[in-house]
């Protein structure tokens, strides 16, 4: 899958993994009308944050203006677009950025799909709202035929055993032996110092969300685009997949990181969070925390010390 893969700094619809240094302006300008088959981005959220400059609301939704529309002339007729936001803080309140990004999109011609929200456990602890614990993807397509592969991303059926009753198929199994489609709610870790994908990044994509849009929208050999790098996991799940990947990045910390990322990819030894991996399970682990002691009678508890001495 890997074979002959070279890091480019220049793009070029013959490479297969770029990585531009600069504005991602600078970079959209020299890809061609329809090129990229699906692009996926989590732009900053206008807090101040190392890799940006605080702005009015105003002057972002502009700026993201700018960027949308150079992304939708680059975006293929059968193409999707994923934008994943969450939400601006201004004194306190808060602000869902993919609500007031929708008018972008919309009156850019695209149709939204589906808002999926990404939940997580964990993030900053709040003491004056309830602690945020999702963000958006808000996908979007340029016409009614769209690239979207359901089998590839599938997820274990709950009840895989589960037959029809009745009708002309009762006996048969009801369930797709595939896997069910995995919804519009999807539980995937964030990127916290324990993750295995941790770098410096405050704000890193775990690469099994990526591989998740990129299974579905794009097929082998298609463009995947992220204007707003970071440190490169979208490129990542893109060749993972035999896609190609391109991406711009502005702090060159973060350009040097995805380098390093990607090309530890391409030679097959950079860890990821495996997709489908079942988030933690502490009784599966094995952790004798997970029975609250009032809720135990005091004879089941010493029947339980006496099962452990025994054993």
């Amino acid at each position: 899958m890997f074979k002959n893969i070279k890091l480019s700094q220049i793009f070029s619809l013959s490479e297969r993994a770029v990585v531009h240094s600069g504005d991602c302006l600078e970079l959209l300008k020299i890809i061609p009308d329809g090129a990229m088959q699906l692009i996926v981005t989590s732009p900053p959220y206008n807090l101040g944050k190392e890799y940006e400059r605080k702005l009015k609301l105003e002057e972002y939704l502009e700026q993201q203006k700018t960027v949308i529309s150079e992304c939708v002339r680059t975006l293929s007729e059968r193409g999707s677009i994923c934008w994943q936001v969450g939400n601006h803080v201004d004194n306190g309140a808060i602000i869902p950025l993919d609500s007031v990004l929708y008018p972008i999109f919309k009156d850019s011609g695209l149709k939204m799909r589906n808002r999926i929200i990404w939940h997580f456990e964990h993030g900053l602890h709040c003491s004056r709202r309830f602690s945020g614990r999702y963000e958006t993807i808000i996908w979007f397509t340029k016409s009614d035929d769209y690239v979207f592969n359901l089998d590839p991303v599938r997820v274990p059926q709950k009840y895989p055993g589960k037959k029809y009753f009745k009708g002309p198929k009762a006996g048969q199994y009801s369930s797709n032996p595939l896997g069910k489609n995995p919804g519009d709610l999807w539980v995937i870790p964030n990127v916290k110092n324990n993750h295995v994908e941790k770098t410096l990044h405050p704000c890193q994509f775990p690469v099994e969300l990526v591989e998740r849009l990129v299974l579905s929208m794009s097929n082998e050999d298609d463009w995947v685009l992220d204007p707003f790098l970071g440190v490169g996991s979208t490129i990542v799940a893109a060749l993972r997949h035999n896609r190609r990947g391109v991406g711009a990045e502005v702090m060159p910390q973060y350009v040097k990181i995805a380098a390093e990322r990607i090309k530890s990819t391409v030679a097959g030894n950079l860890k990821t969070r495996p997709m489908h991996k079942p988030v933690y399970d502490p009784k599966e682990a094995g952790n004798r925390l997970t029975i609250a002691p009032w809720t135990v009678q005091s004879t089941s508890q010493q029947t339980s010390l006496l099962d452990e001495a025994l054993s």
